[in-house]
């Protein structure tokens, strides 16, 4: 499936490249298209939510962009775990359907706003947006978009910003890792899990430990320094290694791993909640599951808090983007995370590439994470 994948995305990649050189020296010599033009897009469609069968490749009206907006002709985008929760309505006060999913892309800028500042059309880039990333065109506000480095892809792109950016936050901005910590994720084989390995590597002597499926273990046994079936008895085997337990937990299954993760933490640990995926057991939404995860999660004591020496912590990407309104210091932070993907330090990893019209066969990624292309 690897080997299939890598020479779907090669194949792919060399044709988005084709285009965005082509549409990049198009574009320069453009001129934007005025709000009274009405133009039609391709986009994937969520009519409701559930299963695969809820998506399908329909037409919608192009948009233009507001004042402080760019509009960007869309070259790749991420299929995330938030992507997959959201088409079946496993979140939190979830959109109204018929929608366009999809949080990050990356592109070409094909028309400025009012008062937008430090872009020009033409200029490759990668974005956050608060859904209808799943399209040809999107507009999101300038704040949202960073300049992709000359020498990275439009499917790399579309692979650096969800991932590392949480990744960095939680380790660098929540947790303070330093030096000689240690880390235990979960999910080590997917995009998050695996850009916490490459920014552990970037400091001295930090330790991973790592859950996954076994199927990955191949794939991913050289960026973590210890790796676990995800089925298996991970306390007992991290402690066999590090009787005091770790420094750091990033926890995004839930449910009855809250309470080991706690259980694992040294004096001083922080643990971080950054997902539920344990909520997820199929196709469709499952009720059961949900309840199950619940009533598993671990109700925590503050007073034994105090009394470890133990923190506890959540992080949610698109809520401190999109609802609390810190894209300032997610600005901060891509700037930081180029700066080590220029010194060849970090590196987002693309399994493979899908086309637009392939999105029946979407599935959960089978390797790290799954990009597809229009």
């Amino acid at each position: 499936m690897a080997k299939e994948g890598a020479e779907k995305a090669d194949e792919t990649e060399q044709m988005i490249e084709k285009e965005g050189g082509k549409e990049a020296a198009e574009g320069s010599g453009g001129t934007s298209l005025r709000a009274g033009d009405t133009k039609e897009m391709r986009a994937v469609l969520l009519s409701g939510f559930g299963g695969l069968n809820k998506l399908r490749v329909s037409k919608k009206v192009m948009p233009e962009p507001q004042e402080g907006e760019l509009k960007i002709r869309v070259k790749a985008c991420g299929l995330n775990f938030i992507d997959l929760m959201v088409r079946q309505g496993n979140i939190d006060n979830p959109p109204k359907t018929p929608l366009v999913p999809g949080f990050e892309c990356s592109g070409i800028i094909e028309a400025l706003g009012d008062s937008v500042a430090g872009f020009e059309i033409g200029d490759r880039v990668m974005a956050f947006v608060n859904y209808n990333a799943w399209a040809e065109v999107v507009c999101t506000p300038v704040e949202f978009v960073y300049k992709i480095p000359d020498d990275m892809s439009f499917s790399e792109a579309a692979a650096f910003p969800m991932n590392f950016v949480t990744a960095y936050m939680m380790l660098f901005e929540v947790a303070n890792l330093r030096e000689g910590m240690s880390v235990l994720v979960h999910s080590a084989g997917g995009g998050v899990g695996q850009a916490v390995a490459q920014l552990c590597s970037t400091i001295s002597s930090v330790t991973v430990f790592g859950t996954a499926s076994s199927f990955k273990h191949e794939a991913i046994k050289d960026s973590v320094t210890h790796l676990f079936d995800r089925n298996a008895d991970y306390v007992q085997e991290v402690k066999r290694i590090s009787a005091e337990g770790v420094d750091i937990v990033l926890d995004c299954l839930c449910g009855e791993n809250t309470g080991k993760g706690l259980s694992l933490l040294k004096p001083l640990g922080t643990y971080i909640l950054y997902g539920s995926s344990n909520m997820v057991t199929g196709e469709t939404k499952s009720f059961f599951s949900f309840a199950k995860s619940w009533w598993q999660v671990e109700k925590v004591n503050p007073i034994k808090l105090y009394e470890e020496n133990k923190v506890i912590a959540g992080f949610s990407l698109l809520n401190l983007l999109f609802k609390q309104g810190r894209s300032g210091l997610i600005k901060g932070i891509m700037d930081k995370l180029i700066t080590l993907y220029n010194e060849k330090k970090i590196k987002p990893l693309v399994d493979s590439l899908w086309a637009l019209e392939e999105v029946g066969k979407w599935l959960p990624p089978p390797l790290l994470f799954l990009k597809f292309i229009k």
